[in-house]
Order: structure tokens, then sequence, then C-alpha cells
């Protein structure tokens, strides 16, 4: 396992004067880009609907996520409730768009951790962490003198604020965007956030200055930026776009997972051009563009799959 460089943060008592800085922030919640102001230090739920505690909805094992992540022992997820994004067609919504799960302190996060570690896990990966980053902190600094070693993953809707990211400078290992729209009127109409497109490049150039390119060891990640990208009925994602920013302002060896698996959830049916699944060639499309662009990278060879 390589050395994690959170560790030399923490024994330098970088992690400790960060997880300090974000817990401050919460008194009036600025740690996401939509900046609600709540006092989530009294309690108060933000506009992610979490308060002073993350609110862990599952904890364990996956094996359904990308090959790299998942290897032969399960990546090790955390699903944290709640969310900065109301995407109408989540298909996590029970999770996302409601509070369900448990409360979990920092002592009780950092348990966590270190269970997931204990079951032999590759890796941490913190799903929806954007809204919950003083809480991981937090954790870490608890669970690391208590031997945690694993490698973190980062999965997020991409909707983060650089100012918080860099609070992750050195924290994170890996960065997993899904990167949604190209277009901040879709965004707002099916995410309910303004600026999404605005925020999500700048969010994505910190995160691959932080990390780089996705560098792989014995089948595993270990390093870098992974992005992932779902494609929508009608183009409505604006794929082009995104893989253009990507091979243009990021990296044409960056990796992407292209997903094809979109289906209407939650209250896709209520807005009639997502209540469908996508057709093979509009997917096709999507990746015969990103291959002429020259992202290989994670893209299909068969664009026919």
């Amino acid at each position: 396992m390589s050395y994690p460089a959170y560790l030399a943060l923490y024994e330098q008592g970088i992690l400790q004067e960060r997880a300090a800085i974000a817990h401050e922030r919460l008194a009036s919640c600025t740690l996401c880009p939509l900046a609600c102001r709540a006092d989530r230090l009294d309690g108060e739920a933000g506009l992610c609907r979490i308060g002073r505690e993350a609110i862990a909805a599952s904890c364990g094992p996956h094996y359904g996520e990308e090959d790299v992540l998942r290897g032969w022992r399960g990546s090790g997820t955390v699903f944290f409730s709640g969310c900065n994004l109301h995407c109408v067609y989540c298909q996590n919504y029970d999770i996302s768009q409601s509070v369900s799960g448990y409360a979990a302190d920092s002592a009780q996060l950092a348990e966590l951790f270190l269970d997931l570690q204990r079951e032999g896990c590759h890796n941490l990966n913190l799903v929806t962490p954007s809204h919950v980053i003083a809480q991981i902190l937090e954790a870490l600094t608890i669970a690391i003198p208590k031997g945690f070693r694993l490698p973190i993953v980062y999965n997020t809707s991409g909707y983060d604020s650089v100012a918080a990211l860099r609070l992750l400078d050195g924290v994170v290992d890996i960065y997993m965007p899904d990167v949604k729209y190209s277009d901040s009127a879709i965004g707002q109409r099916y995410s309910g956030v303004p600026h999404y497109w605005e925020v999500v490049r700048p969010a994505l150039r910190e995160m691959h200055r932080q990390v780089g390119d996705l560098r792989i060891e014995r089948g595993l990640a270990v390093r870098g930026l992974l992005i992932r990208h779902l494609v929508l009925p009608g183009q409505l994602a604006g794929s082009r776009e995104v893989l253009r920013f990507i091979a243009d302002e990021l990296s044409r060896d960056s990796w992407i997972n292209l997903m094809d698996q979109y289906h209407p959830a939650y209250r896709a049916f209520d807005y009639p051009e997502l209540a469908r699944r996508i057709t093979p060639r509009e997917y096709a499309e999507v990746v015969d563009y990103a291959r002429s662009l020259g992202l290989h990278r994670g893209i299909p060879l068969d664009s026919r799959r």
C-alpha cells in the first residue's frame, strides 16, 4: 500500500488545522457553493438538509464501482444522507432527498472508517461528501492515530467550491466527480442549483491540480482524477461540451466513465424529456465523440455496447 499523503499532514498538524477551519465554517455554512449560511454548529439544517452531525445512510464493501476501485475486496463506501443537489431523476433519492440513516459524530464516523479498513476494503469511498467535509476531516484526525491508512476516494457530484477543495489538498487521493451538465440552465431545471457549469469547471481544475491523471498500480487506482459522466436522453447533459472541456483544459489522458445506465427515477416522469432511457445511438455518439477528441482511458472500444 502506498504511503498516504494525509499522514504527513497529520504529523505536521496541518490536517488538524484544516479540520478546525472547516468546523468554524459550519457556524455560517459556506462549505459548498450554495453558501446557505445555516448555523449548522447549532443544529440548523442547511439546504443539504444536514446539520451538525453527518448522517450515514449505509456503510460497507461495495462491488458495483469501477474495477479499479472495487478490486477483489470491494470499495469501502460510506453513503452520506443529504445532498447539495436536488436532481429530479436521482436514483438514490431516498438517501439524497430525505434524511435517512443514523447520525454519526466524529468519533463514530472514525470507527466506520476503521471498520472498512478492518474488512479489507481497498479504499475509503466517501459518497456525496460535499456537505460533510468538516465532519470527515474531524473524523480523520481521530482515525489516523488509531491506524487508519486507506486511500481516500471523494465521490462527488462535482458541485464543490474551490475553497473547500483546498482544505482537502493532500487528504484526498482519488477525486471521482460525476460531471452532470455543461449548461447551467439545465442544471437549474433538473438539479435545482444555480451556475452548475460555472462551478464544476474550476472545481475540476482544482481536483486535477491536486492529484493529476489517474494512476493505477496492480490493477487498483491509487491516486488521481476519475471522471464520471451520465449520458442523458436527448443529449440534455451537454456531453460534447463536457468532453471538450476535459480534453482541452484538463488532460486527454483523463480517465472517464461514460455511463449509459440512465433510467427514469424519482420525479423524472414529471419531465417528458427525461421519462425514457437513452438509446444505443445516443450513447454511441458520445463515445465516438470522446475518441475523436483523443480521450481514451476508460472509454469503451465498442460504442455499440
